[in-house]
């Protein structure tokens, strides 16, 4: 019998081939792996030289402590290999326009199946994509109006807001306009010599100030407030022409019109700080008029189905819509319709059940929480006709209630009932305990962890001893003494989103907690109507930066420590910055070159002459302490506490540790970091100011349980030093030790947005009432 022998690559070490174990002939070998994943040698980021076998279509879970090596195993190194192998299969003359994909380190990994990865990841910041538009089920929608509205228009193209066919010519689909104030962009007392135009882009010496001033249209000398009617409504507003320039026949736009389209029409939260503020600064935006803000021209919004137009429907409630939709007449636009519709319900259905029902199809994508966009994500696989597929999950509880965790459980076990493989990196023992399999990784995190510490079953990791296994048993206690509040923070009248005109007092000077099921208000109620003044608030979005910013230079500790190395060497400071002279010139101090394709998502790739160091190879002779600037950055948080020395760095790196980021590294890139991880390092800053309130967004998101408890330590020694914390919070553990909950609810959308219960955790654990957070609570926490 022929044994295939694993031949490595002399550059990259990887075999192609995985030498089967000893006295496993070749055909038992393709037995075993046909009806398992198996993974040998995994050695990706921390993974300490993983073996293992994950049995396909089953529902595995890994847990493990934050940076235990979970998404390190399932997401760097089996996912990311199905999709590389898959790229693969492509025509070499496509995969020419591909960037290439660099192969996990492992030294074999076979049984993959195609991988479908459902994260967290915002589902998009294009302005023009919603709900319904991003889980086909306004595509459906469409095709229904059309068929079945009246009066019928016969294309569904005619209900797009992203065809001109449909859209509103004065929004062109957007749904918003925004209101320039020319004054904040036009200094009237200039001219455009002296720099009158002072937006970013378009001041003195620009392409497009050169538009203006050299166009031949316009006098450069002349002051702005000096210009005839004519002329400023030309250098302003002026139509589209053509002009000679610069040796070109260039169009001509004035000044509004072409910002309106180059900047103003763009979405805000992709653009750079600077950029961003001068757009706020200088424009106020609100729905507009002549479509209301339904996207829609006045042709597709006289459609109507059972008196709606396409637009009410979309407004309305997913839990509303479903049944609207299955009301309509069986005989409506003929047979052909009622698959259309069963599935359509099917869909909206989904949702509810997947605990998403609050949310309405116009709903813009970009403004889903991360727990949100994944589970919007989860809706348009459940209806999918393939099987035999490995969906990687990341946490797909985040964000969810207690009340909704069994659902959710529901969908995951569907979707392996399909015949697929479902992998899930997940915290919740609610999740845990649904599994075929769990792989527990560890023991710590970083350098201490990046091994497979227990692989069964649920009620055998209760007995493992691992960190999971113990505190499986383990639950916070209900506070019994609470603290006194030493004053309020007034909220009165709350009409944001679904709330229904709340008046609430926050006690100040201790831990609140504020509950509900996702979309019973909580968000609006804090985010939307607390007082700003003296209160801070520390959510999961996205730090602003661009791709060179790391924890080290957004925390500023970067500077203290190229100054160590300056002085330890006696040269410039500037030496030890990627971004400044000692860069490596080929990626330009990014450790990595990127390829930004317009029709696929930016890929990046190791820069080959620095190695991903980021910097010269003279730059890298210089050290402090026996470690070059690359490896300092290289350094987990704990790493480098235990190496710095100076004092500038170690009170940041205490904090860092308190908020459970000890093992990030100093140079990882911002963006690689979860919505979990970016709050604590935005609240390790924090813990720095004087701010009186600090206001926290699901805190314990991406938190195991041993981290969630020293995360309830750390809040009660901030509330300790005399400030007062305010915790958007599901985690039934940090719950239970709060001073002060706030629940609303009962239920989302338009079954919440009320007050449900204010009190102590023991007296909502006593008597739960309506309150879906008090029944859990007194469920899973008995009072001590």
């Amino acid at each position: 019998m022929v044994r295939k022998i694993a031949h490595s690559c002399p550059g990259c070490k990887h075999p192609r081939f995985l030498l089967p174990r000893d006295g496993v002939g070749a055909a038992g070998y393709r037995r075993r792996v046909s009806e398992h994943i198996s993974v040998r040698g995994a050695r990706e980021n921390n993974l300490q030289s993983v073996d293992l076998d994950i049995p396909k279509r089953q529902l595995s879970v890994f847990t493990g402590v934050s940076g235990s090596g979970k998404s390190s195993l399932v997401f760097g190194t089996i996912a990311a290999e199905s999709r590389r192998l898959i790229d693969e299969t492509y025509e070499a003359f496509v995969q020419g326009f591909m960037p290439p994909a660099p192969q996990p380190e492992a030294d074999g990994l076979e049984g993959l199946t195609a991988a479908i990865l459902v994260g967290q990841d915002p589902m998009g910041a294009s302005n023009r994509s919603t709900v319904g538009t991003a889980t086909d089920a306004y595509t459906m929608l469409r095709v229904l109006w059309s068929r079945v509205g009246t009066p019928q228009l016969g294309s569904s193209a005619y209900f797009s807001f992203n065809d001109p066919a449909g859209f509103c010519p004065a929004c062109e689909g957007i749904g918003q306009v925004s209101t320039i104030d020319v004054d904040a962009i036009v200094d009237r007392s200039r001219s455009l010599n002296d720099g009158a135009i002072g937006f970013p882009g378009y001041t003195h010496g620009t392409w497009y100030w050169k538009q203006y001033a050299e166009s031949g249209l316009l006098d450069p000398d002349k002051r702005i407030a000096d210009y005839s009617e004519d002329e400023l409504h030309t250098f302003l507003h002026g139509e589209e022409r053509k002009v000679a320039f610069a040796g070109f026949n260039l169009t001509y736009e004035g000044l509004i019109p072409k910002l309106r389209k180059s900047v103003f029409a763009k979405e805000r939260d992709t653009m750079k700080p600077t950029l961003r503020a001068a757009v706020e600064a200088a424009a106020s935006f609100g729905p507009c008029e002549e479509c209301g803000g339904t996207r829609l021209n006045a042709r597709a919004r006289e459609v109507r189905v059972q008196g709606r137009t396409i637009a009410e429907a979309t407004a309305m409630q997913l839990t509303e819509l479903a049944p609207f939709i299955a009301s309509i007449p069986t005989e409506a636009g003929g047979a052909g319709t009622a698959p259309l519709r069963a599935k359509l319900v099917d869909l909206l259905e989904t949702f509810d059940a997947i605990g998403l029902g609050y949310l309405s199809l116009d709903r813009p994508a970009g403004s889903l929480s991360g727990g949100e966009s994944q589970r919007t994500k989860m809706v348009r696989h459940m209806g999918s006709a393939l099987t035999d597929i490995t969906y990687v999950f990341d946490e797909p509880t985040a964000g969810l209630h207690a009340h909704d965790v069994e659902r959710m459980n529901g969908l995951l076990q569907r979707l392996r009932d399909k015949g697929n493989t479902v992998l899930v990196v997940e915290h919740k023992p609610e999740v845990m305990a649904i599994a075929d399999r769990i792989v527990d990784m560890g023991p710590g995190a970083g350098t201490h962890g990046g091994t497979v510490v227990f692989q069964g079953t649920f009620a055998e990791l209760r007995g493992s001893g691992t960190r999971t296994g113990e505190h499986l048993e383990h639950r916070q206690q209900i506070k019994q003494s609470v603290r006194e509040a030493t004053g309020r923070l007034e909220i009165r009248d709350a009409r944001s989103h679904n709330l229904t005109g709340v008046d609430v007092d926050v006690p100040t000077g201790v831990l609140v907690a504020v509950t509900g099921v996702a979309g019973s208000g909580k968000s609006s109620l804090i985010h939307g109507s607390l007082p700003r003044d003296g209160v801070t608030f520390v959510d999961q979005s996205a730090i602003k930066g661009s791709r060179r910013s790391n924890p080290a230079t957004y925390t500023g500790i970067l500077e203290p420590i190229r100054k160590a190395f300056a002085k330890a060497n006696g040269v410039k400071p500037a030496l030890f910055s990627a971004n400044s002279e000692g860069a490596c010139p080929e990626c330009k101090g990014l450790g990595v070159i990127y390829f930004d394709l317009s029709f696929m998502a930016s890929v990046a790739t190791e820069c080959e002459l620095c190695g991903g160091r980021r910097f010269t190879a003279e730059v890298l002779e210089y050290e402090l302490r026996g470690a070059s600037i690359a490896d300092v950055l290289e350094m987990s948080v704990e790493q480098a506490q235990a190496f710095l020395t100076e004092k500038a760095v170690q009170p940041m790196l205490t904090r860092l540790l308190d908020v459970g980021l000890g093992y990030v590294r100093l140079g990882q890139t911002l963006s690689t970091l979860s919505g979990g991880e970016r709050q604590r390092l935005k609240l390790a800053i924090e813990l720095g100011s004087d701010s009186a309130t600090i206001v926290l967004d699901e805190p314990s998101t991406g938190l195991h349980m041993a981290d969630v408890d020293n995360l309830i330590g750390l809040l009660e020694r901030i509330v300790d030093a005399g400030r007062t914390v305010i915790v958007i919070e599901h985690n039934l553990d940090v719950v239970s030790r709060a001073d002060w909950i706030i629940d609303l609810g009962p239920g989302a959308g338009a079954q919440g947005g009320r007050i449900v219960y204010e009190g102590t955790p023991a007296a909502l654990a006593a008597e739960p009432g309506d309150s879906l957070t008090g029944r859990h609570l007194a469920k899973r926490l008995a009072p001590a």
